[in-house]
């Protein structure tokens, strides 16, 4: 039976309704239109009801509305009534960004082409060649922590499938293991788009063909990084032990290759011997942990940057991440959560990620449950749930879900609905289910 349709209460909400279009889907259109007019589904929805002022939102978020709708920002949030007259907006109407012009969509073509063709160059397998597909492994690297999968997602499989091309062909030993290693380092970062699509099984998969080509790169650094991405990819898809296992098989590498992974790998551990409920390992790992950053020295891996390194403000989320399963560590849960969370507060700074800021902060939310605080929680957790739906990556998902557990754990459901309401509305909507 079709479920009959809530009477609209604003303009505003009458034509999201005749559009025939979700929140996710208008919230993405004004990004597209105007990445300063970015706003979330959560917001939408407030707006459309008459929840929040469209006067306090931003310029850019004002006219793009203006654009998408054909109405002043007063007609939108004016009342309903049955007898308003108003057109349903097109729905094949495109809107150039704003800014936008033959110039800048000429500039954008130009370039991607350039790109193409350098990497089709590389076929010539010249050092200048190696040198363009490490820049754009590089950039990927550092682009992946801070952009949605699907911004990048076409250019990382365009650059595995050359990297293997080449690869399927006789390379001078150099060379041969360059590509190696920039082939492992592709594939690590499509295992971890798999797993952020919540396909656990396609990261195992890229994860493997990874660690073949850092054995053939003979990569210290590499192996070791991988080995904690497999721990990652286990950790998120339940198999603790697993998890364990993958990061104490990546000591020896670390060990030989003095980087970052010297810290990932023992943290990484800890979430996965927390997680079983193992408290006294975890906390000795966390220590670990801690006490080998006095001992790192930058390798090749870390030169990379962005995903390929590890930094402090990861150290604080995954320590908060570990100490967030277990009982009688909410004071120390939140500790790390709070130092997480500043650490992650700049989205200009270079060490800032999406998906680690997000669970600093459903961590904080987690220490704020068992502690009882509930709108201290619901404050914690708010801009988490303002996420937009290609942002909710499999590991964001799974932590708010811990949030939920936390408050039914704790006996608190009757006092949290809207919490707990607002939770399941955020987890109906995750990136693996948007169009691809």
């Amino acid at each position: 039976m079709a479920r009959e349709r809530r009477e609209p209460r604003t303009v505003l909400e009458h034509l999201i309704q005749q559009s025939d279009r979700t929140y996710e889907e208008l919230a993405d259109e004004f990004s597209r239109m105007d990445p300063r007019a970015a706003i979330s589904a959560r917001h939408l929805g407030r707006l459309a009801r008459g929840e929040r002022d469209l006067a306090s939102s931003t310029p850019a978020t004002r006219r793009a509305m203006q654009a998408m709708f054909g109405k002043s920002v007063d007609e939108l949030q004016r009342p309903w009534t049955s007898t308003s007259l108003i057109p349903a907006p097109d729905r094949h109407l495109v809107v150039e960004p704003v800014g936008a012009g033959t110039e800048r969509n000429l500039l954008a073509m130009a370039a991607q082409r350039a790109r193409q063709y350098a990497m089709l160059a590389a076929e010539a397998t010249s050092p200048a060649a190696i040198d363009q597909l490490a820049e754009e492994v590089q950039r990927l690297a550092l682009a992946y922590p801070q952009r949605p999968v699907s911004h990048i997602l076409s250019d990382l499989v365009e650059t595995q499938d050359t990297l293997f091309t080449l690869l399927e062909r006789r390379q001078p030993p150099a060379q041969s293991r360059n590509l190696h290693f920039l082939a492992g380092i592709a594939s690590g970062l499509l295992a971890k788009v798999s797993h952020d699509m919540a396909d656990p099984h396609s990261a195992m998969l890229q994860a493997r063909t990874a660690v073949l080509c850092a054995d053939q790169a003979g990569h210290p650094g590499l192996q070791a990084w991988l080995r904690g991405m497999q721990s990652l990819v286990a950790y998120w898809a339940g198999r603790y032990a697993e998890a364990v296992r993958y990061a104490e098989a990546g000591r020896k590498f670390a060990t030989r290759a003095g980087g970052t992974t010297a810290v990932w790998l023992p943290v990484s551990a800890a979430r996965a011997y927390a997680a079983l409920g193992n408290a006294e390992q975890a906390k000795a790992a966390i220590t670990e942990a801690e006490d080998a950053w006095s001992r790192v020295m930058p390798d090749e891996m870390d030169e990379m940057g962005g995903i390929c390194t590890f930094n402090q403000p990861r150290t604080l989320y995954y320590a908060s991440d570990a100490l967030a399963w277990l009982p009688g560590e909410a004071r120390n849960t939140e500790q790390y959560a709070l130092r997480a969370v500043h650490a992650y507060a700049d989205p200009n700074d270079p060490a800032w990620a999406f998906g680690d800021q997000a669970g600093s902060h459903t961590n904080l939310a987690i220490a704020r449950v068992a502690n009882r605080e509930l709108d201290a929680a619901t404050d914690a957790l708010a801009p988490v749930l303002e996420l937009p739906a290609e942002q909710r990556i499999n590991g964001i998902m799974h932590s708010v879900r811990r949030v939920h557990q936390a408050i039914i754990r704790n006996g608190l459901a009757g006092d949290a609905r809207e919490l707990i309401d607002g939770i399941e509305h955020f987890t109906h909507a995750p990136a693996n289910a948007l169009p691809r």
